[in-house]
C-alpha cells in the first residue's frame, strides 16, 4: 500500500510513519520509524512539521479523526522548554552517533587497505613460487606473521565485509579468504600464535597445486567432465610436490596442502581419510575452503549467499566436516554472516558488513534508506537498538534501486580489525 499524508494533529502511538523532511533536519535516528510513545509526537510538532507519510500496512492502529490534538500554540511554556531540552538532548545523541559512524567508516577504509596489501603480498608470493620459491616462503611468512599479530593483539575482533577495488582474481581473493575464515576458527579454539601461523601459511598455500592445472579446467564456469575433474583432484598431489622442492616449506603445510579435500566420513580425496586420521590444521582448513567455494564457484548459477552457505554447512555437511569447528566457524560468523541482505523487524531492509566478537548476534548493519545518500548511510549496531533481523533476503529478490544502494557484492571478502 501506498504511503498517505496526514496532519500531525491524527498522529497515535502504533502508527509508521515517514518524515517529509531530510534526515539532517531532525533530530530522530530514521526518517521512517513506528511511533512508540506520545513524547515523540509532541517532538514531530515540536519541530514545525505540519504533516507525515504513514504506511498502515506496517502500523498497529490506524491515524486519529482530525483536529483531535491541540495545536503547538496550546503547549505552555514549561511543555516548550521541557522539548527545548528533549530536542537538544537527541539532537546530541544524534551527533555522537555520526561521529562514531564516521569513525566506524574510517575503520573500514583502513581495513579495507590492510586487505589489499595483503592481496598484493599473496600475489608477489605466488608469482615467486617457480622462479624464486624460497623468497617466496621468507615473503609468506612475513605476511602470515604480521596477521597474525594483529589477530592476536585485542580479544575483541571486527570481521568486516571488504568492497575490494582489485580485479577478479581467483586463487589470489580464495587464498587469502580462507586464511582469514581458517585464523578466525583457530582463535576461537585457542590456538597460541605460533599455531595460527602455522594455520594461515597453510591455508594461503593450500591451492598451490592448481598452478599444474591447466587453467581452462581451474576456471571453467560449467560443470566438469570425469576426466576435467579427476585432473582437478590431482592439485593435491601436484601440490605437495612443489612444497617438497622447497628446502624451507614447512611440513604442517605440506599436510594440509595434501589433506584439504579430505572429509570426515570418509567421503573426500585423495585417501578417503576418516576424521580421527585427518591432521588439525588440515580439517580447519577444509571447512573454511569449503564455506569460500560455497560463496565462490565456479559456475554462477551456484553461488549461494553468505547466509545460506552456512545454513548449507549446517544442514547437509556435518557429517563431513569437525562438528567443534563448524560451530565455532557459525558461532564468529553469526546467523547472517557479512555480506549478507537481510529484512528487519522495523520493515528496513539492510547489509550486513561487520561481526564484532563481543556481540556475535548483534551485527552492523548498513540500512536502505533514499533519503540518506549512501556514502552517509546509517549503519546499524542492532546490540543498541530494539531491533532484531527477521530473515535474509536474496539480492536478486532485491528491487534495482535497493540492490544499487546496498551493493551487495558478488565476491564476498573479509578481513579483521581489533579494537584496540
Amino acid at each position: 500500500m501506498a504511503s498517505v499524508k496526514i496532519t500531525v494533529d491524527r498522529l497515535q502511538p502504533g502508527l509508521h510513519i515517514r518524515l517529509p523532511v531530510k534526515w539532517n533536519d531532525h533530530p530522530f535516528l530514521f526518517n521512517s520509524f513506528k511511533i512508540k510513545s506520545e513524547d515523540q509526537i509532541k517532538m514531530i510538532r515540536h519541530l514545525g512539521i505540519e504533516h507525515v507519510f504513514i504506511n498502515l500496512n506496517q502500523s498497529d492502529t490506524k491515524p486519529l479523526p482530525p483536529n483531535t490534538e491541540p495545536s503547538i500554540e496550546g503547549v505552555n511554556k514549561g511543555d516548550k522548554q521541557e522539548m527545548d531540552a528533549e530536542t537538544k538532548r537527541l539532537w546530541e545523541e544524534k551527533q555522537e552517533r555520526i561521529e562514531k559512524l564516521n569513525a566506524y567508516r574510517r575503520r573500514v577504509i583502513n581495513c579495507e587497505k590492510e586487505f589489499e596489501r595483503s592481496l598484493s603480498q599473496m600475489r608477489a608470493v605466488m608469482n615467486k613460487i617457480r622462479s624464486r620459491p624460497e623468497k617466496a616462503i621468507d615473503e609468506a611468512t612475513a605476511l602470515v606473521s604480521e596477521i597474525v599479530d594483529k589477530l592476536m593483539s585485542d580479544d575483541h575482533v571486527t570481521l568486516h565485509l571488504i568492497n575490494s577495488k582489485s580485479e577478479f582474481e581467483d586463487v589470489y581473493f580464495h587464498s587469502l579468504n580462507v586464511s582469514v575464515i581458517a585464523m578466525m576458527i583457530g582463535k576461537a579454539k585457542g590456538m597460541s600464535s605460533e599455531q595460527l601461523k602455522e594455520l594461515s601459511f597453510a591455508s594461503l598455500f593450500h591451492d598451490i597445486g592448481k598452478l599444474k592445472v591447466p587453467t581452462t579446467i581451474v576456471r571453467k564456469q560449467v560443470a566438469l567432465t570425469d576426466p576435467e575433474k579427476n585432473y582437478l583432484k590431482l592439485h593435491t598431489k601436484y601440490g605437495v610436490e612443489l612444497a617438497n622442492n622447497m628446502d624451507t616449506f614447512p611440513d604442517s603445510a605440506k599436510k594440509v596442502i595434501a589433506q584439504h579435500h579430505e572429509l570426515s566420513d570418509g567421503s573426500g580425496y585423495p585417501e578417503g581419510l576418516k576424521e580421527s586420521e585427518i591432521d588439525e590444521l588440515s580439517q580447519i582448513v577444509s571447512l573454511a575452503n569449503a564455506y569460500d567455494n560455497l560463496c565462490h564457484p565456479n559456475i554462477p548459477s551456484e553461488q549461494k549467499i553468505p547466509y545460506v552457505a552456512l545454513s548449507h554447512l549446517y544442514k547437509n555437511c556435518k557429517k563431513h566436516y569437525n562438528s567443534d569447528n563448524l560451530n565455532l566457524l557459525i558461532k564468529f560468523m553469526g546467523v547472517y554472516p557479512p555480506g549478507t541482505v537481510v529484512q528487519l523487524s522495523n520493515q528496513m531492509v539492510g547489509l550486513v558488513i561487520s561481526v564484532n566478537s563481543k556481540a556475535i548476534l548483534f551485527p552492523n548493519v548498513l540500512i536502505y534508506d533514499p533519503s540518506v545518500p549512501r556514502t552517509q548511510a546509517p549503519i546499524i549496531e542492532l546490540e543498541d537498538k530494539d531491533i532484531k533481523i527477521v530473515n535474509a533476503i536474496l539480492p536478486n529478490k532485491l528491487p534495482d534501486k535497493v540492490k544499487e544502494y546496498l551493493n551487495p557484492r558478488s565476491r564476498i571478502s573479509y578481513f579483521f580489525d581489533s579494537d584496540d
